[in-house]
């Protein structure tokens, strides 16, 4: 994914460049699986560049890498981020539609876990499956969604299968929401897992919006079967 403008967390963020690496000794008491993680995030780019913006982690660039990519995000519009805690998506795209300034537009985070609120974004603690939740996100927005950002995901059992339909199901619950929120030409983002079980996903996400894409944005680490798919254009609940 190329960048066009050069300052992270900007619009064409770019992270890179030949650094040192470091290893650690296997502590003990330390599993070596727990010393690979360890290395892995002295030695990411990422987190590093997140430290220094404060981001709470590194996944806040991959929103930014699928805003520069899909143009998602801008000055004005309507955001609800299902699952935001910590918070590194709710806090880009409240900076991208310029959330508490004056004609920006608005952010609400929901989740279950308790999240310090990011600058000009509403939290709400609660279940995006309750069934009052699309009022009460459609009144903390003003009106209905541009766009409903999902990368929440199940825990990781370990077995692919499970995993996969685990994070589908998410995805699926996520487009439910989604369609009873959005407004006319809204967009939608959600995390699967690589599998190609999500099948009747995609054919409903295609009757629902114009466009319909995965995308595997830099941020995302290469081992991680994690892609995004990004639906543009949607069309209203009847698909039509």
């Amino acid at each position: 994914m190329s960048s066009r403008r050069g300052k992270a967390g900007g619009r064409g963020s770019r992270i890179g460049g030949r650094r040192l690496k470091t290893r650690l000794k296997t502590a003990k008491g330390r599993k070596f699986s727990s010393t690979r993680w360890l290395e892995r995030q002295l030695n990411d780019p990422y987190v590093a560049e997140a430290r220094r913006l404060g981001y709470p982690s590194r996944a806040a660039f991959k929103l930014i890498e699928l805003d520069d990519l899909f143009h998602l995000l801008g000055p004005g519009l309507g955001v609800v981020d299902l699952g935001s805690a910590p918070g590194g998506w709710s806090r880009v795209a409240a900076e991208r539609v310029k959330a508490g300034h004056q004609g920006g537009g608005h952010v609400v985070a929901l989740d279950i876990a308790e999240m310090e609120p990011p600058p000009g974004v509403t939290t709400i603690r609660r279940d995006f499956l309750d069934e009052n939740t699309p009022e009460l996100l459609a009144k903390a927005l003003g009106g209905p969604a541009d766009l409903v950002l999902s990368d929440m995901s199940a825990p990781v059992t370990g077995h692919a299968g499970t995993d996969h339909l685990r994070i589908v199901a998410l995805a699926e619950a996520a487009l439910d929401f989604a369609e009873q929120i959005l407004a006319p030409g809204g967009a939608f983002v959600a995390k699967v897992y690589q599998g190609g079980t999500e099948r009747e996903l995609l054919a409903r996400m295609k009757r629902l919006f114009k466009r319909v894409r995965h995308a595997k944005p830099p941020a995302s680490r290469p081992a991680s079967a994690e892609v995004y798919v990004v639906a543009q254009g949607f069309k209203g609940s009847s698909g039509g």
